[in-house]
C-alpha cells in the first residue's frame, strides 16, 4: 500500500488440554504454550506495531497464590521486549533452583505465564491517547475467582459514548477514554451480577462459604453473560477473555466484521485472527481451521470442555474487505487467489487506457503488498492476448491469409511484459524535524529500475493495493517513477474509491483525509455545485438529531452528481507529479461489482458504498462530515 495505513489488531489465544508434564515428557518443552503463543504474535506482528500484551490464568491455583498475570509494552520492538522479559524471569528462576524444567508442577507453581490459558495481543492505537497502560488486555481485579476478568480484542465500537452513559445511568463511574474498558467493565457487571446472584442463593440456602465457591464456578453462565453485555454494542469486534476461576471465551460480532480462527486438537484449543498462523505453528492443513462463526462465543470451560453458542440473532455477513485486499498475510490460500483475482479484474479498465497498445507497455507494482494482485493482474493480460491472437488466426484462417509472416507477428509482439521497477528500500529514519525535510527524506523510500522501460515510447501500468490519501503516491512514488520518462502512466488499485471513513478498527475515520472525498468536493466547486457542499452538512445534522438506527448516510449525496470516471480523472490530476514530467497520468479503481466477484458477494463494502453494516456506522459517517465541514480534526469516536 503506498499510503501509510495502521493495521489492524492481531488476536492469539492458547488453551492447553494437558498438564504441563506432557508437553515436557513429549516435546521437552515445559514452555510449549507459552512459546506457541509467540509464534502465533509473531506470525501477526503484520496487524499491530504500537504495543503488546500478554495475559495468563492458572487453573487450580492454592488459596493466597495469584492465579492471573499479564504483562505489556508501548515501547519500541514491545513484542521482543515483553517475551524476552518473560523468558529471562523463567531462566532466573531455573537458576535459582526454584524451577525444575522436568518438573511441570514446579514450572507451573512459579512461572507467571505457566498456566493453562495464555492470550496475546498486537495493537495498534485507533481512540485515545496511547501509551503501555492502553494496551491489552485489561484486567479487572477481585479476590473472587469468579469475579476477575482480562479482556483483548480486535474491535472498534461506534457508540461508546452510550456504553459509557449507560455505566453512568446504572449509578457506575467509567473511566472515559477507550471502548476496551467499556467492554471489560460491560462484561465484568453482568458477571458480578450472575455471581453474586449464586452467592446469595446458595449463601441463604445454608451452604458453608468455603463450599460455595465451586458451585458459583460451575454454574457461571457465560453465553448469558455475553448475550447481557453484547446486547448494547455496535461495532465489529474480536473479544477474548479470561475469568479467573479458569474459564474463558473467545466471541465474533454479529456480522462477522472482525475476522477470528480456531484450530483444535487433543493437545490444545488456539485462536488467532488469521488462518495461517495457526496452520504455521501448528502445522496444520487448511481443512483443520476454522471460523468462529459470527454472533457466537467459544466457552472454554475450566475442566476442558468447549461449547459454542450464539449470543446475538443472525445478521447479514459483512466481513471487512481490507481483509482480503490488504491486512491478512497473503500466503493464505483463499486469500492468494482473491488477491490475484482481484488484479486481473483490472485488465478491461488497463487495456482501454492503453489504447490496446500491450507492444509498449510495461507492468509493475508498488511494493510490496500489491505483489500478489500483480501477478493475477499479468495472468488476466496475458488471457487477454491470447485471446486476441486466437481469434486472429481463426479469422486469418478462415479467409485462407493464414501465413508463417503472420502467425510470427501475432505470437511474438505485443505480448505483456513485467518488471519490478520500483524497489522499496528499509523506511529512512525521519530525525529531521522540519516538515519539509522530512518529506524530502520519505520520498526517497522508493528507488527504480532504470532502463527497463524505453523513454518517451513505453507506458508504465503500476498496481496498488488501495489509494486512501494520495500523499506517497504524489509525493514519492509518481516522482520516483517519471525518472524513466514513460510516455504515460497508468496507476491501478485493486480496491474501489474509498469514499468514507471506517470505524470498525481500520485507521480510516477521517473522511477530509480521503482523495477520492478531496476530489468529489473539488469537481462540486468546479461544476458551480458547490451549495451542495452546505447542504449535506445540514442534512448529516439533521440525521444527527436521530437515533442512530434511524439515519440515513447523508453523506452519499455529495457523490450523487459525478460518475466514477469523473472522480477517478480528478484524482490524476490531484496526484500527478510537479517535477516537469508531462506524460500522460491515468488512475485506474477496482469497481465495487469487481470487488465483489473476486472477493465474495458478501464482503463489506462500506468504505467504498457508504452502505454500513450496522447504524453506528452510518451516525460515525454523518458525524465524520460535519467534523470536516465545521474544520475539527481527529476520529469523531474520540471525543
Amino acid at each position: 500500500m503506498s499510503d501509510f495505513l495502521k493495521h489492524e489488531c492481531g488476536v492469539a489465544f492458547v488453551r492447553l488440554r494437558k498438564p504441563i508434564q506432557h508437553y515436557i515428557e513429549k516435546y521437552q518443552n515445559p514452555l510449549w504454550g507459552f512459546h506457541k503463543l509467540f509464534l502465533l504474535m509473531e506470525k501477526q506482528h503484520n496487524r499491530g506495531h504500537d504495543g503488546v500484551g500478554i495475559g495468563c490464568t492458572k487453573i487450580d491455583t492454592p488459596q493466597g497464590l495469584p492465579y492471573m498475570f499479564r504483562a505489556r509494552s508501548a515501547k519500541t520492538d514491545s513484542l521482543g521486549l515483553v517475551f524476552r522479559a518473560q523468558m529471562a524471569a523463567y531462566e532466573t528462576l531455573v537458576k535459582k533452583g526454584r524451577v525444575d524444567p522436568k518438573n511441570g508442577a514446579s514450572v507451573k507453581r512459579y512461572f507467571d505465564f505457566g498456566g493453562e490459558l495464555l492470550m496475546g495481543h498486537l495493537r495498534y492505537g485507533t481512540s485515545g491517547e496511547f501509551s503501555t497502560g492502553s494496551c491489552h488486555p485489561y484486567l479487572r481485579r477481585s479476590n473472587w475467582p469468579t469475579k476477575s476478568l482480562m479482556v483483548l480484542g480486535n474491535f472498534n465500537m461506534t457508540n461508546t459514548r452510550e456504553l459509557n452513559q449507560l455505566m453512568v445511568d446504572r449509578g457506575q463511574h467509567p473511566v472515559f477514554g477507550t471502548d476496551t474498558q467499556t467492554v471489560l467493565e460491560e462484561i465484568g457487571f453482568h458477571l458480578d451480577e450472575v455471581h453474586t446472584d449464586i452467592y446469595r442463593e446458595m449463601r441463604d440456602a445454608g451452604m458453608p462459604g468455603a463450599d460455595i465457591p465451586p458451585v458459583i464456578s460451575a454454574r457461571l453462565d457465560i453465553a448469558e453473560i455475553i448475550r447481557r453485555s453484547a446486547c448494547h454494542w455496535d461495532g465489529g469486534y474480536t473479544i477474548a477473555g479470561q475469568i479467573g476461576n479458569g474459564d474463558a471465551f473467545v466471541l465474533r460480532d454479529p456480522r462477522g466484521i472482525r475476522p477470528c480462527f480456531l484450530y483444535e486438537s487433543d493437545e490444545v484449543f488456539a485462536l488467532a485472527s488469521e488462518r495461517v498462523p495457526l496452520m504455521t505453528v501448528f502445522d496444520a492443513p487448511t481443512e483443520s481451521i476454522r471460523e468462529v462463526p459470527a454472533g457466537h462465543v467459544l466457552i472454554l470451560r475450566r475442566d476442558g470442555s468447549a461449547l459454542l453458542e450464539r449470543f446475538a440473532d443472525p445478521l447479514p455477513l459483512s466481513p471487512c474487505s481490507f481483509e482480503r485486499i490488504y491486512f491478512s498475510r497473503g500466503n493464505d490460500p483463499g486469500i492468494y487467489q482473491e488477491r490475484k483475482r482481484l488484479g486481473a479484474a483490472l485488465v478491461p479498465q488497463i487495456m482501454s487506457a492503453l489504447r490496446g497498445d500491450l507492444e509498449n507497455a510495461v507492468f509493475s507494482f508498488i511494493p510490496n503488498t500489491a505483489e500478489v494482485a500483480y501477478h493475477g493482474l499479468m495472468e488476466g493480460a496475458r488471457l487477454h492476448r491470447r485471446t486476441e491472437v486466437k481469434q486472429a488466426i481463426l479469422n486469418a484462417a478462415q479467409h485462407g491469409l493464414l501465413t508463417e509472416e503472420l502467425l510470427d507477428s501475432l505470437i511474438l509482439r505485443n505480448w505483456p511484459r513485467g518488471e519490478k521497477i520500483l524497489h522499496k528500500d528499509i523506511k529512512l529514519r525521519t530525525f529531521i524535524s522540519q516538515e519539509s525535510s522530512r518529506l524530502l527524506l520519505a520520498s526517497h523510500v522508493y528507488d527504480i529500475t532504470y532502463g527497463e522501460v524505453k523513454p518517451q515510447q513505453d507506458s508504465l501500468v503500476v498496481i496498488d493495493d488501495s489509494i486512501v490519501r494520495g500523499t506517497t503516491l504524489k509525493q514519492s512514488i509518481l516522482k520516483m517513477l517519471t525518472r524513466a520518462q514513460p510516455l504515460r502512466m497508468v496507476v491501478c488499485s485493486t480496491a474501489p474509491q474509498i469514499r468514507y471513513p471506517d470505524c470498525y478498527g481500520i485507521d480510516m475515520a477521517e473522511i477530509g483525509k480521503f482523495i477520492a472525498f478531496q476530489a468529489a468536493i473539488e469537481l462540486l466547486k468546479a461544476t458551480g455545485q458547490q451549495s451542495r457542499i452546505e447542504s449535506v452538512y445540514q442534512a448529516c445534522m439533521v440525521e444527527l438529531t436521530k437515533p442512530a438506527k434511524d439515519q440515513r448516510n447523508a453523506v452519499q449525496d455529495l457523490y450523487e452528481p459525478f460518475t466514477h470516471e469523473e472522480v477517478s480523472s480528478k484524482i490524476s490530476e490531484f496526484v500527478y507529479p510537479d517535477n516537469g514530467w508531462d506524460g500522460e497520468l491515468i488512475v485506474v479503481f477496482q469497481t465495487v461489482e469487481n470487488l465483489h466477484a473476486a472477493i465474495s458477494p458478501e464482503a463489506g463494502d462500506w468504505y467504498f458504498t457508504g452502505n454500513y453494516p450496522t447504524p453506528g456506522g452510518t451516525d460515525v459517517c454523518n458525524r465524520s462530515y460535519v467534523h470536516w465541514y465545521e474544520k475539527k480534526s481527529g476520529r469523531v469516536y474520540d471525543v
